[in-house]
């Protein structure tokens, strides 16, 4: 509601509002600017106020207790502008054009910015932005947007189709506009879409506008029948989109509840439907059940709240509950935006977490055992017709590999483990019948870092540490090297040799991500002593 007060104008008391009480004030400050360099210009300025007052006077007889913009928009139109007046608008054209030439681009672009600021905030002085029902064709938004602009609504009826052509954006502004607008339904919300005060003069006529338009049958246009049916066209088309998409969110929101409490009750493994298991869900719940908890509440808001948005407007339309407020309903909007933008990229998360869960599982089935230890097959066919027996294998990836000989030859397979963290304890060994004698062991390794050695059991246990050279240089290539074991003494029938990372077993920490070796050999190079 707007502050009137009074003030004397000619020595006449008049009742009027801030907003016109400052354009008057602007008014005649203006004439006092433009008369005060004429002779007697004080005198034409005093009767100008003497013809408002009067004017004014005509007001107060027709009934109306306070001066608003509005009159005195007209009352300056009536009397005219101080330039119009004084005749300054003619005479200075040719000198406002030179001054128009030597103004700059900014200068130019900077005052029509303000020209439209000032004819923006003059149109829509005092006025409050609501859904017009009195010349609606479907929600009246946009004569709403009209009567608050001061402008025709056949402009922002064309507006809004041509934004309806682009890809159908035009009927998404519409329906937010009419979800977040309110309807001016009582004689104050319409004076104040109006811009006019809230008067017991003002409210009466309204009151009686109202009963004569309900009265009264509007004459055809066919402007207004052409954008009517139209607009009726894509309205129907809307709500009959809205009602598919209310009815499938339902179906989603009885399916996920179903879901929701079908994994909390059913095994984690079973096959039954709506269990983790089947829908996919058990990679995350096995990694991190909190996305999926985040995911399942934000899934419950993407679909609970139109729904609740579209019942409690049919029972707002149906009169049993009051319309949401304009407040309430960007709340609601904000909830459901946010609940989207945390659904969807926890969606690409959790299908991340069930491929991953798939290839691991996949994986795993994939691997036979060999001494009780998974592995791929091409490692457990390697080991067996090496003959290579696993002492210790923890925390290894793999336990052979290919690719990186140096022989040049892609697929020939040597004993390998790899651990990221250092942590692989692995030893494999081969045991050999042989004649008692002095042997030597010749075999080619490499390694990433110290630990992995080659070691021999004779009568005694002789290591030898793999050199680090990682996969690039040694003597032979690609990392690798000769590893060379001397004075081997075999006093029984037998001997054992092999690789180990085992601390326990070699006395020395490992400290290297990976090693590799390969091509083993045995030969007698001498009889023992003779006693």
């Amino acid at each position: 509601m707007k502050k009137n007060i009074t003030i004397n104008l000619c020595g006449r008391l008049f009742q009027i509002d801030e907003d016109a009480y400052e354009m008057l004030q602007q008014y005649i400050s203006s004439l006092r600017s433009s008369f005060g360099k004429q002779e007697g210009g004080d005198e034409i300025v005093d009767d100008i106020e003497a013809r408002i007052a009067e004017l004014f006077d005509e007001l107060r007889q027709q009934g109306i207790e306070a001066i608003t913009i509005e009159h005195v928009k007209d009352i300056i139109t009536r009397i005219g502008k101080p330039e119009e007046l004084t005749g300054e608008d003619s005479a200075g054209e040719e000198e406002k054009d030179e001054e128009r030439k030597g103004s700059s681009w900014e200068e130019q672009a900077r005052s029509a910015g303000q020209k439209i600021y000032e004819n923006v905030r003059e149109r829509t002085a005092g006025k409050k932005l609501y859904r017009n029902p009195k010349d609606k064709m479907l929600a009246g938004v946009m004569s709403g947007l009209a009567v608050y602009t001061n402008t025709d609504p056949v402009i922002w009826r064309l507006l809004i189709i041509l934004f309806t052509m682009c890809y159908g954006i035009g009927i998404f502004i519409y329906i937010v506009l009419a979800l977040v607008l309110p309807e001016a339904k009582t004689p104050e919300q319409l004076l104040q879409m109006e811009g006019k005060n809230v008067t017991p003069q003002n409210l009466a006529d309204v009151v009686v506008e109202s009963e004569k338009q309900s009265v009264q049958v509007q004459r055809p246009n066919l402007i207004r029948m052409f954008f009517s049916f139209l607009l009726k066209i894509i309205f129907a088309f809307s709500v009959l989109i809205a009602l598919v998409v209310c009815v499938g969110l339902f179906i989603g929101f009885l399916f996920a509840l179903i879901a929701t409490v079908s994994a909390l009750i059913l095994p984690l493994h079973s096959t039954v439907p709506f269990s983790l298991e089947a829908m996919g869900l058990t990679g995350v719940w096995l990694n991190n059940p909190i996305v999926l908890g985040i995911f399942v509440g934000a899934l419950f808001l993407v679909l609970l709240i139109p729904i609740y948005s579209t019942i409690h407007m049919l029972l707002s339309l149906l009169g049993k509950i009051r319309p949401m407020g304009v407040i309430q309903r960007i709340v609601w909007i904000f909830l459901w935006v946010v609940a989207v933008c945390t659904a969807v990229p926890l969606g690409f998360t959790i299908a991340d977490y069930h491929n991953q869960y798939i290839f691991e599982r996949n994986d795993n089935d994939w691997r036979v055992s060999y001494q009780g230890v998974k592995m791929y097959s091409e490692d457990a066919d390697f080991l067996r017709q090496g003959d290579w027996n696993l002492i210790k294998a923890e925390n290894c990836a793999h336990y052979t590999a290919s690719g990186e000989y140096f022989a040049a030859v892609d697929n020939d397979r040597y004993l390998d483990a790899w651990n990221d963290e250092c942590k692989e304890v692995y030893q494999a060994e081969r045991r050999e019948k042989v004649k008692p004698g002095i042997y030597q062991l010749i075999c080619n390794a490499r390694a990433e870092g110290p630990g992995p050695c080659i070691y021999a059991v004779g009568e005694d246990k002789l290591l030898q540490q793999i050199p680090v050279n990682g996969n690039s240089g040694g003597g032979l290539g690609n990392g690798w090297s000769t590893v060379v074991i001397d004075s081997i003494i075999v006093k029984g029938d037998s001997i054992a040799y092999g690789v180990s990372t085992d601390e326990a077993f070699t006395g020395k920490p490992c400290r290297a991500k990976w090693f590799s070796a390969t091509d083993f050999e045995i030969s007698r190079v001498g009889d023992l002593p003779k006693k």
